[in-house]
């Protein structure tokens, strides 16, 4: 049996949560605790050794890094979220890699700094937020355009980018981050949330935030 290890607050666990459930996969959903540095035990390192979460046990499979154990999934299923096509399948990496490297990289800091850091008594680092929020102006935008073309972020059928970066946008009303700007989008993330593969995890990602215990 499938099992993904994470945490509810982790967005990289989010992301390979909701792969499989649009999936329709049987899988155990693994919460390790990370204020007890759980990730760091022994038992944990075997499974990925640098003790960080997202990780799986496909049937003694063991694997790391989000979008590594998407792509695998997806493959591994057949599914159309990840084309065999080899055109089509590098329309999706590009999206992926733009979504990671360009929105991601903006955007995780934002979050941590706004949401986590004093939860855990780190400091707030100011200027990665400013830095964040001026640089998503810049990439976002491009976002906004693809979908006022398209129903998702590849066309008009849903691939894996569209996971990953729905799985990304989670903590944005808890972090303040206002997306209004981007009407599109906003659009296309209501939309997700009223399906089942997400409504199957949870409820909504603030909902999981009035939860200590699962940081």
């Amino acid at each position: 049996m499938l099992t993904i290890y994470g945490s509810d607050l982790s967005g990289p666990a989010i992301k390979v949560r909701l792969t499989a459930s649009f999936l329709g996969l049987d899988y155990k959903w693994q919460i390790v605790n990370l204020r007890e540095g759980e990730q760091k035990q022994e038992w944990f390192l075997k499974i990925n050794p640098a003790g960080k979460i997202p990780a799986i046990d496909d049937d003694g499979f063991y694997l790391f890094e989000s979008n590594a154990i998407c792509k695998y999934l997806c493959d591994k299923h057949n599914s159309h979220l990840y084309p065999k096509d080899v055109k089509k399948r590098a329309i999706v990496e590009q999206w992926i890699d733009y979504i990671s490297l360009h929105i991601g990289s903006n955007f995780i800091p934002v979050v941590y700094n706004r949401i986590f850091a004093g939860r855990i008594g780190k400091p707030v680092n100011e200027k990665a937020i400013v830095d964040g929020l001026e640089l998503l102006k810049q990439y976002l935008p491009v976002i906004e355009r693809q979908l006022s073309s398209h129903k998702h972020v590849v066309g008009q059928e849903m691939s894996l980018a569209d996971i990953i970066l729905f799985a990304l946008l989670e903590p944005a009303e808890m972090a303040k981050i206002d997306l209004s700007s981007y009407p599109k989008l906003a659009a296309w993330r209501a939309q997700l949330k009223g399906q089942s593969f997400y409504t199957d995890c949870y409820k909504e990602y603030g909902e999981m935030l009035k939860a200590p215990a699962s940081l």
